[in-house]
């Protein structure tokens, strides 16, 4: 990643996101507070058994207000004073994890869903020059397994590291109060920790980073094959695409190897630290029993604290350094909502209910970088109802053309009107849904049949959707499929063969009902009388509309009121049968030809 998201804003970012679960996260936050006096009561049965059951000194006087005046103290009633202690805070602290683990679970499924909704919602909205370019299996990546990273960083790291403060605080205060030397020979340590800490941070969040990214690569191997399975299967590719997938994994475990090698180093580094701070408490403390500094079961006392003052500076430790992946992974989501959708929209949109179809491109020029242009300066007018053929090679710049009039992208000069306004005027949601569209490869969901057609208008209901088969010829071959309209069509619609797609698709055209009908070689892939029984419905579905149609085979067009005909992004030829003239032909062709090389 070219710019460092830093720690901190990280952080809060994360925390705005989770505004709404805060609550959740303070009640967990207080639950694990718990932890502390839990903690600082774990070794007391261990010193009222060493000091008062086997030695002869007083219970502790806060202990002896607990027993009542009646039972007389004693090496038995302590033992069991003991015991019940030891019982008590065992099952207070089962019962605290679990509760937290119930909590934690809830919140952070909570706080996951919400990042990836959000994630999902503005990945849609990105610009398709970016999806095409990033990948789509990189986005995936990044909703699925990057937005964990919100609960990972808000429960799992962040939340143990105060909860480790707070304990580490209370743990230094009993242990200064029983031997303030221990407590600070035992402090001495920190500095080190700290040192390490931030060496190792940054090398684990740089070498996460690139293990997210080679992962995401992986990944999208798996995806590609999967999608190009036939391919891949008719050209005996099964082998190579293995190697590929192989190679490129066994990056992903070199990578993991190097990362293991630095979070293991660094264990071990704050391992042998603890052990000398240990080493230096137990000489300090053996010299405090022999001079009566303090008592065996104190000493006792004092090292199982140590044992829990350490835990929790290592927890801090080893969750800054375990928090690298977390944040690593938070980054990669953070930058991909901060990628800016290429087609703004209007601050004050214009609504639009449903357009005339009257369409004018004036001097359009688009370009996909600087040097990938891909029209220039396009001009013609569209009255409502006409029928428009578009004409010219691969490459020409025909599918830019509808991109733009859809505004998956918007032009680089010039405008595009819609009945005398400008695209960018009318909102985006409103716009689109001036449009139906049919594709060459028509593009169907893996569910039934029925909820394909009523993609176009899912409050539509049975009638509605049968109508639009029947208008697109499509009923009948539907009511023979074994589900009827409830058919799976399997992942995009792989059970059908491709007529029966695109008469779907064609019946998804219908239901929709929009003004303005965009057609990119719908019958290029279907056999002669197929296309007929297409082309027979496309007819009705062309009437009363503005329709735009891409074919090669010049006889689909025979019908249309003007042609258009794209040569190297450059509008070189427009056709307008007389025949087909409204109003002034003489006029209207002068306009046409504003612009035409």
């Amino acid at each position: 990643m070219a710019n460092k998201i830093s720690d901190f804003t990280i952080f809060r970012r994360l925390l705005d996101l989770s505004r709404p679960y805060w609550w959740h996260i303070a009640v967990i936050f207080l639950v694990s507070l718990l932890s502390t006096p839990l903690a600082l009561l774990t070794p007391l049965p261990l010193k009222i058994v060493v000091d008062s059951v086997i030695g002869s000194h007083a219970l502790p006087p806060f202990l002896e207000a607990l027993l009542p005046a009646s039972i007389p103290p004693s090496s038995a009633n302590a033992l069991i004073l003991a015991l019940s202690l030891l019982l008590t805070t065992s099952i207070l602290i089962y019962l605290q994890s679990l509760l937290i683990w119930v909590l934690k679970t809830y919140t952070g499924e909570k706080l996951i869903l919400n990042f990836r909704s959000k994630l999902f919602r503005h990945a849609q909205r990105l610009s398709l020059a970016h999806v095409e370019t990033k990948g789509t299996t990189d986005i995936i990546y990044r909703i699925q397994y990057d937005a964990p990273s919100i609960q990972s960083v808000m429960l799992s790291g962040l939340m143990p590291f105060i909860t480790a403060g707070f304990t580490l605080a209370g743990m230094i205060y009993v242990t200064a109060v029983i031997d303030w030397q221990l407590a600070l020979i035992a402090l001495v340590i920190l500095p080190a920790l700290f040192i390490l800490t931030k060496v190792c941070r940054r090398r684990l969040r740089d070498r996460w980073a690139t293990v997210k990214d080679s992962e995401s690569s992986a990944m999208s191997i798996v995806q590609e094959v999967m999608a190009a399975i036939r391919v891949v299967k008719a050209f005996g590719s099964e082998k190579f695409e293995e190697n590929r997938f192989v190679n490129q994994s066994g990056k992903n475990v070199r990578l993991h190897i190097r990362l293991a090698l630095i979070e293991g180093g660094f264990d071990f580094l704050v391992g042998l630290t603890i052990a000398f701070g240990t080493m230096a408490v137990i000489l300090v403390g053996v010299m405090h029993v022999q001079q009566n500094l303090i008592t065996l079961g104190q000493l006792l006392m004092v090292m199982a604290y140590l044992a829990q003052l350490y835990k929790p500076v290592e927890t801090i430790s080893k969750n800054i350094a375990q928090l690298q992946s977390s944040l690593a992974s938070a980054e990669r989501a953070f930058s991909l909502l901060d990628e800016k959708p290429a087609v703004a929209e209007s601050p004050e949109p214009k609504s639009l209910s449903r357009a005339l179809g009257k369409v004018a491109f004036e001097n359009v020029s688009f370009a996909y970088g600087e040097n990938r242009p891909a029209l220039s300066d396009i001009s013609f007018e569209v009255e409502q109802g006409m029928r428009v053929g578009i004409t010219g090679k691969t490459g020409s710049g025909k599918t830019t053309l509808f991109s733009l009039l859809i505004r998956f992208y918007d032009p680089t000069a010039g405008r595009i009107l819609l009945d005398g306004v400008d695209l960018r005027e009318y909102s985006l949601a409103d716009l689109r849904n001036q449009f139906s569209i049919m594709l060459q490869e028509p593009v169907l969901f893996s569910t039934t049949v029925a909820e394909n057609i009523a993609y176009a208008n899912p409050d539509a209901d049975e009638n509605a959707i049968i109508e639009a088969a029947k208008a697109a010829n499509a009923h009948d071959f539907i009511t023979s499929l074994p589900g009827g309209y409830q058919t799976q069509v399997g992942e995009r619609g792989a059970r059908l063969s491709g007529g029966e797609r695109q008469r779907i698709s064609l019946a998804r055209a219908f239901l929709k009902n929009a003004p303005i009908l965009i057609l990119d070689e719908p019958t290029s892939s279907v056999d002669y009388k197929t296309e007929n029984v297409i082309m027979e419905a496309i007819e009705r579905l062309m009437k009363g509309r503005t329709t735009f149609i891409i074919a090669h085979r010049l006889s689909t067009l025979d019908n249309c009121d003007l042609r258009l005909h794209l040569k190297q992004g450059s509008l070189t030829e427009i056709k307008f049968p007389p025949a087909k003239a409204v109003g002034n032909p003489a006029a209207l062709n002068e306009s046409l030809f504003s612009g035409v090389a």
